[in-house]
């Protein structure tokens, strides 16, 4: 478990005592494929850690419309920002897979917030990055057509989870077609297209919940 809490990004800087401890006061738990962590407007009270699988973090409008803001993985954390702000869940999580994650309380959290200012800046990089991610979206929907937001979100979600051999980038994805659409901000329809163009072209290949892109391809 200790190895495991060391690809963690927030943990970067601690050492093994610091790490075990984390381990002392989490509660780890594995998580069936689909089940519903939170829901957006609920009261948030913990923290999580994805220790392996994956979980989407989505809203849903007025009218049921699910749209898909991001996908986490193995190594990252999530659930921070109600524990901060004490207002309710921004978001939903469900998980994608099956999932092992590390739950701590809010009072567990915010013990590690004044313990462990690498753990707080941590958090706050994290804090940063997304608000200039939603940033970015918002000017990609604006000035962006479909087939460049597709294209963009691939390369993103392979720049982020992806494993390179030579000039093949391999993803593993547990996104299906409507939840890649919602992110990219597209139809199903135009993500189809667009995804069949660069199938044609040989610059994807599927297997089972995974593609690959050829880099010689998709420059060419």
């Amino acid at each position: 478990m200790i190895e495991w809490l060391k690809k963690v990004s927030l943990f970067d800087n601690l050492n093994d005592e610091q790490l075990e401890h984390i381990l002392r006061i989490a509660q780890r738990r594995t998580i069936p494929q689909g089940s519903l962590l939170f829901q957006e407007k609920e009261l948030g009270h913990t923290f999580y850690v994805v220790l392996s699988g994956s979980i989407k973090l989505f809203t849903r409008s007025n009218n049921g419309e699910e749209k898909v803001l991001s996908l986490v993985n193995a190594g990252e954390s999530f659930g921070e920002l109600s524990l901060l702000d004490g207002r309710p869940r921004s978001a939903s999580a469900q998980t994608l897979e099956p999932t092992t994650v590390l739950e701590l309380s809010s009072d567990q959290f915010m013990e590690l917030l004044q313990n462990h200012f690498d753990i707080t800046k941590g958090i706050l990089t994290e804090l940063s990055r997304r608000l200039r991610k939603t940033n970015e979206h918002v000017n990609d929907l604006t000035f962006l057509d479909g087939r460049t937001r597709v294209l963009k979100n691939l390369i993103t979600l392979a720049n982020q989870n992806g494993n390179r051999e030579g000039n093949i980038i391999s993803i593993h994805m547990a996104l299906n077609y409507d939840e890649l659409a919602q992110m990219a901000g597209v139809t199903k329809a135009v993500l189809s297209d667009v995804l069949r163009e660069l199938e044609s072209r040989g610059v994807l290949t599927f297997g089972i919940n995974e593609y690959k892109i050829n880099l010689l391809k998709l420059r060419g």
